[in-house]
């Protein structure tokens, strides 16, 4: 039987299934390793630019071993190293965040507008992936969770869930979406389509807004004064 409130039918994001995709999510966790590596050695923690780029690869081929392409085989180390990788990107790009922030208030982060501009397109390009990547990973307890759908509260109302009738039957949510509400989050700074339900969800957003929205404000606002 359907949980209350969904009517006759259960929808598709509430049906078990085999298990979702690791093909975009890979691609995606390869593209923020290489625009770590493109930041200038000003912004980075480590004097070994490649050695964090490196271990998030590492990772990722042990979660590629585990589960080669589809996500079907649950394991507690393996999810204990999906978050270890995803939270090592976020680290990373929260530093060099706020490096570049501090450099730009402290007027240390040069005087050519073109790098700077470059790295804040990397770090906000990098908060887009990390952020997409931990929704996707703690949406309704994981993607292993919701191929097992054992629970009916969601974390994240997509559109589709409030409006059932434009989508079809069997949707849900995949790691595109996911990503796009990370972009559209870190455009807006706040929700837009896709609104935060539970308390983590929202102080992840919250987190997400920030970082964007300061790194961006000071960024295009020093590249103006020198472009002046």
């Amino acid at each position: 039987m359907p949980p209350p409130g969904f009517g006759a039918h259960r929808p598709g994001w509430l049906t078990p299934h085999t298990g979702e995709n690791r093909i975009s999510v890979a691609a995606a966790i390869v593209v923020a390793a290489a625009l770590q590596l493109l930041l200038p050695s000003q912004f980075t923690l480590l004097p070994v630019r490649w050695l964090l780029p490196a271990l998030e690869l590492l990772l990722l081929a042990t979660l590629i071993a585990l589960n080669p392409v589809r996500l079907s085989r649950h394991s507690l180390t393996g999810r204990r190293l999906s978050l270890l990788l995803v939270a090592l990107i976020s680290l990373d790009n929260a530093a060099s965040a706020v490096l570049l922030d501090t450099q730009l208030i402290t007027g240390t982060a040069g005087d050519q507008a073109g790098p700077l501009l470059a790295a804040a397109a990397a770090i906000y390009l990098t908060n887009v992936i990390a952020f997409g990547i931990w929704y996707w990973e703690l949406d309704r307890g994981g993607p292993f969770a919701r191929a097992a759908a054992p629970r009916p509260f969601p974390d994240f109302l997509f559109p589709q869930m409030s409006g059932p009738h434009l989508a079809d039957p069997t949707w849900r949510p995949h790691f595109g979406d996911y990503l796009y509400t990370s972009f559209t989050n870190a455009t807006a700074f706040s929700p837009t389509d896709t609104m935060p339900l539970t308390r983590w969800a929202k102080a992840l957003m919250a987190l997400q807004s920030v970082i964007a929205l300061s790194t961006t404000a000071l960024v295009i606002a020093r590249a103006v004064n020198i472009l002046k």
